[in-house]
């Protein structure tokens, strides 16, 4: 079977990432935060990625855990992230979550949009 064929789409969290998840849904005020990453279309490459805490994970979502931090991603946007890592970097410049996406031909210099 060619590879990827027969296997379900998959998203992974790095322990800094989910770290950071678990810390920002501590810090709201309400219970059972997830963050929900999204694609739409836009930014300067094409595609942009959205960053959100939400409460509610929808008939068409999928759920990615890693220790307790809680990942939902829509199945349109999960097409666009398969194979991907979710990341939290801190460097000089600052602190952002990052995605490793393995299907971006392209992306910009921030690393917030991209192009397939």
């Amino acid at each position: 079977m060619p590879d990827g064929v027969g296997t379900a789409p998959s998203v992974t969290l790095s322990e800094s990432a989910a770290k950071r998840i678990e810390f920002l849904a501590s810090q709201e005020t309400q219970a059972g935060l997830m963050l929900r990453v999204s694609v739409s279309g836009g930014g300067c490459s094409g595609f942009q990625y959205g960053f959100a805490f939400d409460d509610t994970k929808g008939d068409e979502d999928r759920l990615f855990e890693r220790a307790g931090a809680k990942v939902v991603i829509d199945e349109t946007s999960l097409e666009l992230l398969n194979g991907s890592e979710i990341d939290f970097v801190e460097d000089l410049v600052g602190a952002s979550f990052q995605i490793k996406n393995p299907n971006a031909k392209s992306s910009c210099g921030c690393g917030n949009s991209f192009a397939v």
